[in-house]
């Protein structure tokens, strides 16, 4: 039994019979949270919660969460240490979720203190009058891509400032 009173069964095969045994495993508190790229480690240190962007939608992740593999969309990366939460923008790459430790390796991240706010818009002005352009030569989901990027990058940049 753990300090607050948590208890984690254990489930033990001998013979092919289930056995029930009760087993003090105590789950963690806090999560090792390592954010890198090819170029740079973003962040390695204890938090209290994680959100990342998967390919299949945001996954929250506390301590003990089950281990688990996925594919990393572009999105906000959110982390919660007391009562402060930061944000870091992503772009595609991995997660390997454990339960005391969550690996991030992004193709590209930043984080929000990083994050131009006037070159981001120009980006998704660009974006937007790519799309709206007609061009038969258009890579219509490279450019998809890209403002998806920029407007993801304005969000945490303005939740950063106060900014709406």
């Amino acid at each position: 039994m753990t300090d607050d009173g948590r208890v984690h069964r254990v489930l033990i095969y001998r013979a092919n019979l289930p056995v029930r045994r009760t087993e003090d495993m105590a789950l963690p508190d806090k999560i090792h949270l390592v954010i890198v790229t090819p170029e740079r480690q973003l962040f390695d240190g204890l938090v209290d919660r994680v959100t990342v962007p998967s390919s299949q939608g945001y996954l929250g992740i506390l301590p003990g969460h089950a281990p688990l593999l996925a594919e990393l969309g572009i999105g906000n990366i959110s982390y919660q240490i007391g009562d402060r939460t930061e944000f870091v923008f992503c772009s595609w790459g991995f997660a390997e979720v454990l339960p005391d430790r969550v690996v991030l390796l992004a193709q590209d991240a930043e984080a929000a203190s990083e994050i131009d706010l006037n070159r981001a818009e120009q980006a998704k002005s660009r974006a937007e009058k790519r799309l709206a352009s007609k061009d038969p030569g258009l890579d219509f989901a490279r450019t998809e891509l890209a403002l998806l990027r920029a407007i993801s990058r304005l969000e945490i940049a303005r939740k950063r400032s106060g900014k709406r």
